[in-house]
């Protein structure tokens, strides 16, 4: 490959350059590099150095995205970290009632041995990921922003905060919800606010959790109990935007008392063990997930509410899709950063993510109520669904990523 003089030396041309140093970005790079170690691939953050070490959340990483990792050489480090979801129980309930009825319960296994999903806390993800991407020889410029970038008939021209511009065939936006670059494409989303926050926290608990996932559904929306290793688990629990700021803003003292009227004491004494934040939720759906010589992945391409715990997945799911769109382009001596070649990508990954933004966008709808009658109408649903052990098992390969047209990484094969 030839090299690209900027304004601060001379730096080699690269086939893809990723920006945003999450997991979506980093799985991308990976991706890429171990199937085609001759495409020069690099990654950009703005995020400074080591600050995903700060992250306190975690992730449900589902049965298809965890035979990805395993692919890529990561899975073997974050499995003794990660904390399989042996079941799930669904209620419906006010907050004050004294009886939460379990209306849906769900085996967490979609093969024996194998369950649907794991938690895993973010920086254990991000961190194995790193080391894999070292291994390949990938570079991860941290503390860096795009500024702009031009595109050409060959190649894109980048140009970093820090003056740098560097030269690829391919830019990949990979940089969140509020993506800066999908505005520098000129790409449009649709967008809305649910008028919700969710809060997030980690809790630590007196009694074992037992491997079980909870999701209650409340007239302010749902609150889950994702189990974490140890006496420990996740809670994402949804507020109206103005009740969850206060609830995040109050004394330790008021919010673990909230917290416990929601949570229950089933599982013993609860301390809260980091700082509560709390992340506003809306849909977000790009209008185009690429353009010439650019493409979205992850978030940047699609928000959708955290109701069905499908955000990760979506966004790995966009990952194996452009890898193997991009790895066997390049094996026909095809351009990686033509349009048509982008499309293919973009044909695959969309009808999915709209119609998982919507399924989520519907949900949220139809249990973030108390209107009676529809209480009465999705509860008989839901106890309908319990009875039917197809059904059920159907709807825990869907939460699993196992359903539907699978790239071969979410397969657990090599592309």
């Amino acid at each position: 490959m030839g090299e690209t003089e900027t304004a601060t030396g001379t730096h080699p041309a690269l086939d893809v350059l990723i920006a945003g140093a999450g997991y979506v970005g980093l799985a991308a790079a990976v991706s890429l590099k171990q199937s085609r170690p001759n495409l020069a691939v690099a990654v950009v953050d703005a995020a400074p150095k080591d600050a995903w070490k700060r992250d306190t959340r975690a992730s449900a990483v589902a049965a298809a995205a965890c035979r990805m990792l395993s692919q890529l050489g990561c899975w073997s480090e974050i499995l003794p970290e990660a904390q399989p979801i042996t079941d799930m129980v669904i209620t419906d309930s006010r907050t004050a009632d004294p009886v939460r009825p379990v209306y849906l319960t769900f085996d967490g296994e979609v093969a024996p041995g194998e369950p649907f999903a794991h938690m895993v806390a973010n920086k254990v993800l991000n961190g194995a990921l790193r080391r894999r991407a070292a291994e390949l020889g990938i570079d991860i410029i941290e503390g860096v922003a795009v500024q702009a970038f031009e595109t050409g008939i060959a190649s894109v021209t980048i140009h970093l905060a820090d003056s740098t511009s560097l030269n690829a065939r391919l830019l990949v936006a990979a940089d969140g919800v509020n993506s800066r670059l999908r505005d520098m494409a000129g790409i449009k989303a649709v967008r809305w606010e649910y008028g919700q926050s969710g809060i997030v926290c980690t809790i630590a608990h007196e009694r074992p959790h037992n491997g079980r996932a909870e999701e209650h559904f409340l007239p302010a929306g749902p609150f889950a109990i994702l189990p974490l290793k140890g006496n420990r688990s996740s809670i994402v629990w949804t507020e109206r935007a103005e009740d969850a700021e206060r609830l995040v803003n109050s004394d330790e003292l008021v919010f673990e008392t909230e917290l416990e009227h929601r949570f229950g004491l089933q599982l013993g004494e609860l301390r809260v063990e980091d700082k509560p934040r709390a992340w506003p939720l809306g849909l977000t759906l790009a209008r185009d997930f690429v353009a010439p010589r650019f493409a979205l992945a992850g978030d940047a391409a699609h928000g959708i509410h955290p109701i069905a715990g499908q955000g990760l997945n979506l966004g790995f799911k966009d990952v194996a899709a452009l890898a193997e769109t991009l790895v066997e382009a390049d094996r026909l001596g095809q351009d990686i950063g033509a349009l048509d070649v982008l499309q293919r990508y973009q044909i695959w990954r969309r009808f999915d993510t709209v119609q998982m933004g919507v399924t989520t966008d519907v949900l949220n709808r139809l249990f973030s109520n108390d209107f009676g009658p529809i209480r009465a109408m999705r509860d008989f649903g839901l106890g309908l669904v319990d009875r039917m052990p197809r059904l059920k098992s159907y709807f825990i390969r869907q939460a699993s990523g196992l359903e539907g047209d699978m790239p071969r990484l979410l397969r657990g094969e090599a592309i």
